[in-house]
């Protein structure tokens, strides 16, 4: 995958992202801190089976006037890392929000085809649930708490399938799993009191765990309980794909 991760210490991956892609919308003005302004666009990026992931990028004003080029108009490359918040400005309810914040921006080359990769370190807050669709999927849900300066986190949703939801499912909240994945963003339905809206929902879809990161040895009558869903939560047409963004193939009775 990448070169220059970034890194908490020099030598542990704790929390990065690069992306290549292309803007949706011009940039809106987003926040300010200290003296410096930060703002918002919508990055496309294209997976491999053609559909589309879009993504919420922060990013300062001046690196983005530094392109030299309206943002709809380019390609762009960005080193970051995965940022959340709980968004209690529009509901009663916190909303969790996913953004990446752009540590470095510029244009894309020609040769740059569009790229979606993350590597996260973090402690497993919540018991994974191993799961299984109708049609014999496994999927491990886990919410990885991913260490911040100023002694903040993210907490960051994360959906494994196959073999790694496994090897996931038999972790305990505590531990702490080093994974290699991307963003993905997927529409559902929500169901109020009010009726229904659709939405977006983001989350890293993990394509392996780390390779220094083995599972533990567990007595041999362990057996992660699989759930199955009866009703199953509001999938896509993506969600066929693989965790590379890949096309899944068909299974076979």
């Amino acid at each position: 995958m990448a070169e220059n991760w970034n890194t908490d210490n020099g030598s542990v991956v704790v929390n990065s992202v690069m992306l290549i892609g292309k803007p949706a919308e011009e940039a809106k003005f987003s926040h300010s801190s200290g003296t410096e302004r930060y703002m918002s666009f919508p990055l496309e990026i294209e997976r491999l089976s053609g559909a589309l992931d879009r993504i919420n990028i922060i990013a300062r004003d001046i690196e983005i006037d530094s392109l030299g080029v309206p943002l709809t108009e380019s390609r762009v490359f960005l080193d970051g890392e995965v940022r959340s918040f709980n968004n209690r400005s529009t509901e009663n309810a916190a909303r969790l929000v996913i953004t990446v914040l752009a540590k470095e921006l510029r244009l894309a080359a020609d040769d740059e085809g569009d790229r979606n990769d993350v590597r996260l370190t973090g402690v497993i807050c919540k018991t994974p649930t191993l799961r299984q669709t109708p049609m014999g999927r496994q999927i491990c849900d886990i919410m990885l708490a991913v260490n911040r300066r100023f002694g903040r986190s993210n907490y960051l949703p994360c959906i494994a399938w196959g073999k790694v939801a496994a090897e996931i499912a038999i972790r305990a909240v505590g531990d702490t799993v080093s994974l290699v994945g991307r963003i993905q963003s997927r529409k559902y339905i929500k169901y109020t009191e009010q009726g229904s809206e659709e939405r977006v929902a983001f989350e890293v879809s993990v394509v392996s765990l780390d390779e220094d990161d083995k599972p533990p040895v567990l007595d041999p009558v362990f057996e992660p309980k699989i759930y199955t869903y009866e009703i199953p939560r509001q999938y896509s047409a993506q969600d066929s794909e693989q965790p590379d963004g890949t096309e899944q193939p068909e299974q076979s009775e």
